[in-house]
């Protein structure tokens, strides 16, 4: 544990809580939606407020830098120790789009605080989590008498994550010296409940392909040639057909090779959470569950790999009937990975499996988009130990663990500085992500500061990187 005494981290805080929000909500009426060109500019000024907000902080180093989209925002706070080790913490200052028809009950670029919840675009997603941390290491800093903090600590926020983060991998490598780190704490995520504060230890990647398949130069009547030639709808039919077995198992050969298994503990785990299957079904607006034999609803969506079908088309589509053997037939499918899979050696695989199974006379293009690869921390690690006791002496109670099934550029970071991931989030379900109403609970916006108060200190007086490396 740190020697960051509890009692002062809340004074200052609770101190400061006031001047902080009113931070946060002038960073918050600037609509930086990196996928609307149109505010282009507004996220370029986003991107200055935060410098500036965070020079204010204390950090000596703060940058813009640019990438071919949107900027994103670089700072740097030396410890001073030469033992320390150091932290980069990433999140992102673009947000949705939003306007006020689409469902809100207020302006979303204008915040206000309702019933100890502030409403606006991007208060949980993600520029709340960003911002906690410019407290948090104030109170930090406050609580312990240190004028730098107890770690390295360097922050780089992008501005694209909202629009898939086209340019994010080439930043990271263009500045990989820059944001060498022995760990990345990754504050764009959230927690299972209010009552159920929670530390996330992976992320799922994700590969997707498109497939096209030709047949007949044209349309062909299928009274004249049904029958005797091959058609590219069935074979598309085929192929997705194929792609399970009767236990929901992915075909594709090797496609589980070198997957890290889920360890009991880490099932025990998952078990503990206190999940409503019926209630998930209601929020997946679906009927039944299916999936992989031998694992759990949780154990499927955050721990295991998949294969699913997207979008699947060809021949006539209209009104009524129409005989005929279309031309072509096309498929969009996706593959969800997990630890130890790679998406290079996934992308070969299917290609091989399809090509396989695609017959004479029907020629087929298959292209991949870009890749992101999964990224998993054990529970073991030391510094993922300091930040579930951080959390711990910040909400008061046990920290239970969980993954997520989606994937995002956090992957990135891991594979090109080769830094273990680690999660830090305070939001939870009903923030309403993406959706009208988007807001923060600002207790828990509160203890994500409190978290990151802890955090440094813990990090310094329990974790020697070269132990682990």
């Amino acid at each position: 544990m740190s020697d960051t005494p509890d009692s002062a981290v809340r004074t200052y805080i609770e101190e400061h809580r006031e001047a902080f929000l009113g931070d946060l909500s002038d960073w918050l009426r600037i609509p930086s939606v990196s996928a609307q060109p149109d505010h282009a500019e507004d996220v370029w000024r986003s991107a200055d407020w935060l410098c500036v907000k965070l020079k204010e902080t204390g950090f000596p180093v703060t940058e813009i830098w640019p990438t071919d989209g949107a900027p994103a925002v670089f700072a740097e706070w030396p410890s001073g120790d030469p033992a320390a080790p150091t932290v980069l913490v990433y999140g992102h200052h673009d947000v949705q789009p939003a306007a006020r028809q689409d469902g809100w009950h207020t302006d979303p670029f204008e915040p206000e605080i309702v019933e100890g919840r502030l409403y606006a675009r991007g208060a949980a997603d993600d520029k709340g989590q960003v911002f906690f941390h410019t407290l948090g290491v104030r109170a930090h800093l406050a609580a312990t008498g240190r004028t730098a903090p107890a770690v390295n600590l360097k922050l780089l926020i992008e501005g694209e994550e909202e629009s898939g983060s086209p340019h994010f991998r080439a930043l990271v490598e263009q500045h990989a010296a820059r944001l060498t780190a022995d760990a990345v704490i990754v504050s764009d995520t959230g927690m299972w409940s209010e009552d159920t504060p929670t530390v996330c230890t992976g992320m799922r990647g994700v590969a997707d392909c498109e497939i096209d398949l030709y047949g007949p130069d044209q349309d062909i009547h299928s009274g004249s040639f049904g029958g005797a030639v091959p058609n590219p709808a069935t074979v598309a039919a085929r192929l997705v057909a194929a792609l399970h077995d009767a236990d929901e198992h992915v075909t594709v050969p090797g496609f589980y090779d070198g997957i890290t298994p889920l360890t009991d503990r880490e099932r025990e785990l998952f078990a503990a959470l206190p999940f409503d299957e019926a209630q998930w079904l209601r929020t997946a607006k679906s009927r039944a569950t299916l999936g992989e034999a031998g694992h759990t609803t949780l154990e499927r969506v955050w721990a295991r790999p998949t294969a699913e079908v997207n979008g699947i088309g060809g021949g006539y589509q209209g009104p009524g009937g129409k005989t005929i053997i279309p031309s072509s037939a096309h498929l969009k499918l996706s593959f969800r990975l997990v630890a130890g899979q790679d998406p290079a050696r996934i992308e070969q695989s299917v290609r091989d499996w399809v090509a396989a199974r695609v017959p004479a006379g029907i020629s087929h293009e298959i292209s991949f988009g870009a890749a992101t690869r999964p990224c998993l921390t054990p529970l073991d690690h030391p510094a993922l130990q300091s930040v579930v006791r951080a959390m711990g002496r910040a909400f008061g109670q046990e920290i239970l663990f969980t993954r997520e099934g989606g994937s995002g550029p956090a992957a990135d970071l891991q594979d090109v500085l080769g830094a273990p991931v680690l999660f830090l989030g305070i939001s939870v379900p009903s923030d309403g992500w993406h959706a009208p109403n988007e807001k923060v609970e600002l207790d828990l916006l509160m203890k994500g500061v409190e978290t990151a108060a802890y955090l440094w200190g813990d990090l310094a007086a329990n974790w020697q990187p070269s132990e682990t490396a």
